[in-house]
């Protein structure tokens, strides 16, 4: 249990966040002055843990943090005691989604339940990944940020720049570079704040998009397929996702504008990691600045052998068994070419990182699914420590890097005074032991701090149905 001690403040009168009522039966500390005491700081940039630290939040920013010995507990502070507990900040985490499969080529809305789980597991800044519900998703976030609903803060993706060859009936299909400048357009004035390319795009629908979303000072990212990872440099891409899984660069006999399918993972198979046309392809996304978003935790799905994913409890159950045996026909594929690319996609996101590029984290609960928000977020640190990144390293790709990447770094991704008061207090020492990310005990959003037990009980076995 927290230990704490709650008085009146002489900086009640300050402004803060005004939870609404659906809000506030989440909330476990509400108070204008919070001091956490003797806890670890883990501040997100990189470096070393410091121990037996004291941080106190200030109507919704951090005000002070300091070694205990010498940093004051404000007069009136609401104290936690954080003897044996780590902090962080907030999870930034850039591909997420507000849907989920429920069926065959079907993705149902599941924004109310997953904006809470993304909470409970510490994300509290995030970037969808493609929207497949239109206002939807740009509503949920206008309440999230009037507090009327608990969640992250969202840089809403507008639905999917992709052109004909998905079959997807939610998804749009592209005539040319008019119509996605025209779509580029219609969903920023709309409210988007960023866009995702897809797999059938061509190339000059994409260098249409991502002229049109500059000129706007929106990024542009992209799942691709059609289009190679060096053609979307060079045509101004700001990230790709899914680190290299999705590079069609590999293939030998690559057509213009055509995605060649399963040729993909089969060019990884062959692929040396380490070798000249992988150094090569890393150098150029370096060269050209474009960041590389890490989603491990959806490919790892398609590995057999691998354990069940975290969080599976909270799906409908239909939908858990649904996922259970897909999970098991996987396990039976020992043929499955994910055996052999999942660790050298592994390796390249380290290349990638240690040549200097900005390697970011997601989690895509899309594919077959089984990838649950927030369990899959933290997960998504322990699978990058797998790869071989250390633990501060991996919570810096989570937090900090994404920060920089959302241009948000002044105000969240890192710990340091001035800063908003995003922050996750776990049991235990992640800078060691990074499977401690798993024992969040609060999140702090802009000061404010949720409870996760409650967050995830209120969706408990009921994700898929809202």
């Amino acid at each position: 249990m927290l230990a704490c001690l709650l008085a009146p403040s002489a900086l009640a009168n300050a402004q803060r966040p005004a939870p609404a009522a659906p809000v506030r039966q989440y909330i476990a500390v509400d108070s204008p002055v919070v001091a956490i005491t003797h806890v670890r700081v883990i501040d997100g940039t990189g470096a070393p843990a410091r121990e037996d630290q004291t941080l106190v939040i200030q109507n919704g920013t951090i005000g002070a943090v300091g070694n205990a010995a010498t940093t004051s507990v404000p007069a009136g502070a609401m104290v936690i005691d954080g003897t044996g507990k780590s902090v962080i900040p907030g999870l930034v985490m850039v591909h997420e989604h507000l849907f989920y499969p429920t069926g065959p080529g079907v993705y149902a809305n599941l924004s109310e339940s997953f904006t809470r789980l993304y909470l409970a597991g510490g994300v509290t800044s995030m970037r969808t990944g493609g929207n497949m519900n239109g206002f939807g998703e740009i509503g949920v976030k206008r309440d999230i940020d009037a507090w009327k609903k608990p969640g992250p803060w969202i840089d809403n993706t507008a639905p999917y720049l992709e052109g004909p060859g998905l079959g997807l009936d939610q998804v749009h299909e592209l005539t040319g570079a008019e119509d996605a400048r025209r779509l580029v357009n219609y969903w920023a004035d709309a409210g988007a704040t960023s866009f995702k390319a897809y797999m059938h795009i061509t190339r000059d629908e994409l260098g249409a998009a991502v002229k049109e979303a500059h000129k706007r000072g929106l990024k542009v990212t992209g799942h691709l397929c059609s289009v190679t990872y060096r053609e979307a440099a060079t045509l101004g891409i700001d990230d790709l996702e899914h680190g290299f899984f999705a590079s069609s660069d590999f293939v030998t006999d690559k057509k213009p504008d055509e995605c060649p399918g399963a040729k993909v993972p089969a060019s990884l198979v062959a692929l040396d990691p380490g070798g000249d046309a992988a150094r090569a392809l890393i150098a150029d996304l370096v060269t050209h600045h474009v960041a590389l978003t890490s989603t491990l935790t959806i490919f790892e799905t398609f590995v057999p052998g691998r354990p069940l994913p975290p969080g599976l409890e909270v799906l409908e159950p239909q939908l858990k068994a649904q996922f259970e045996q897909r999970k098991a026909t996987t396990d039976r594929n020992a043929q499955s070419p994910y055996v052999t690319v999942f660790p050298k996609m592994q390796a390249m996101e380290l290349a990638f990182a240690r040549a200097g590029g900005l390697l970011l984290a997601g989690t895509d609960p899309t594919g077959g699914g089984g990838v649950i928000p927030g369990y899959s977020n933290q997960h998504a640190l322990e699978l990058l420590v797998e790869g071989g990144f250390t633990p501060v390293e991996a919570i810096r790709i989570g937090t900090l890097n994404g920060a920089t990447f959302l241009g948000r770094a002044d105000r969240v991704g890192s710990i340091a005074t001035g800063k908003q008061a995003d922050l996750v207090l776990v049991t235990g020492d992640p800078s060691t032991r990074i499977a401690d990310v798993r024992n969040v005990q609060l999140v702090f959003k802009q000061g404010v701090g949720y409870d996760p037990a409650k967050l995830v009980e209120s969706v408990k076995g009921k994700v898929g149905l809202f």
